[in-house]
């Protein structure tokens, strides 16, 4: 009975380990699908670990069983004492300062090389620099050089390095895309920087479409702290930053419903969200989401199908969706004709076609 249960188990584990590697790989949110220059780097360092690893284990255990089958005692006298061999403490003092030198050499390589975030500080930079912003539990990207900022879905060209300064604007939070590169803790008193590289085959690959998480325990909604990029080839991205660049108004709603529904949202969300993309307000004042291009985005809240029912869900009852949130009881609660009104307005904030 006992050997049964313990296979019993072992199965499970099995199982359960099969199940597991499976998980989110058509999503590419997996570190171990690369799909850019820093994620390969980080991927190759993972799989050279690995096998050194895996190789000392086959070594030993090699090694083990041979011993075990030829040195088995058959009689009572006492084996040849080997103490103090200057051979063999050589051999095992050198083999584990090669395998360190085999490891530590291309791992202190690879973090300088992604330290290096200089052409981001160099005067007159043409470099994309993106200042990335946390808050419980949403995320809000500005491009300084280009005078925009949007929220929860971050947009940057392929097959060129893109540079990101993090912070936090509440507590500690970090900036993670599994698929790309990462991660990066956001923090309160200082400003991190790094470089990522995102691959064109493989963003198409993807949809053009990855996903990035909060990788730093920040309080109840942590797992649901996800943000989408969007990774398009820089004439798209040009396409992109021009028509928000056109959005210095908010836009005209359009149709009886969306009208009302802009109304109320003047009325009741305008406090504390915008729907310009410059958004002068400066970024310790900026308590939501920006909401200028929100009906292009592919999530509500981050997290939620990207539809007028699970929108007006999410107002109706932001605490249901994300625990501990601040937008809960920050506004009154609506009639499901106002409901229909906002969600109308709401989703018709496009800026491309």
């Amino acid at each position: 009975m006992k050997r049964l249960a313990k296979w019993r188990l072992i199965s499970l584990f099995a199982i359960l380990a099969l199940v597991l590697s499976g998980c989110s790989g058509e999503r590419f949110v997996s570190a171990l699908r690369p799909a850019g220059e820093v994620a390969d780097m980080q991927y190759d360092l993972m799989k050279l670990s690995t096998f050194v690893m895996v190789g000392v284990i086959v070594v030993v255990m090699i090694i083990f069983i041979i011993i075990f089958f030829r040195f088995r005692r058959k009689d009572e006298s006492i084996p040849k004492q080997v103490e103090g061999s200057h051979k063999l403490e050589i051999i095992w003092t050198v083999i584990p300062i090669l395998l360190l030198l085999i490891l530590a050499v291309p791992t202190v390589a690879t973090t300088f090389h992604l330290a290096d975030v200089s052409p981001m500080e160099k005067k007159n930079s043409k470099v994309l620099t993106i200042n990335v912003r946390s808050h419980l539990y949403w995320w809000d990207f500005e491009y300084p050089g280009q005078k925009l900022v949007t929220s929860q879905e971050l947009v940057v060209p392929t097959n060129e390095k893109v540079y990101f300064n993090l912070k936090s604007m509440d507590i500690k939070h970090s900036f993670w895309i599994p698929a790309v590169g990462g991660k990066l803790d956001t923090n309160t008193d200082n400003i991190n920087k790094f470089w990522l590289e995102f691959d064109d085959k493989r963003a198409n690959e993807a949809g053009n479409l990855f996903y990035g998480k909060c990788a730093e325990l920040c309080g109840p909604s942590h797992a649901l702290m996800d943000f989408k990029v969007k990774a398009i080839s820089r004439d798209k991205f040009d396409a992109w930053v021009t028509a928000m660049q056109g959005i210095k108004e908010p836009q005209k709603a359009q149709g009886d419903l969306a009208v009302q529904g802009q109304e109320l949202f003047n009325q009741s969300c305008i406090g504390c969200h915008a729907v310009t993309s410059e958004n002068k307000m400066p970024e310790t004042a900026r308590t939501a989401p920006n909401l200028t291009n929100f009906g292009d985005r592919s999530r509500v809240a981050g997290i939620l199908d990207h539809n007028k029912e699970k929108l007006k869900e999410w107002i109706s009852n932001p605490e249901t969706y994300k625990p501990g949130n601040l937008m809960t009881g920050k506004y009154p609660k609506m009639s499901d004709q106002q409901l229909d009104a906002l969600a109308e307005y709401l989703m018709g904030l496009k800026v491309q076609e």
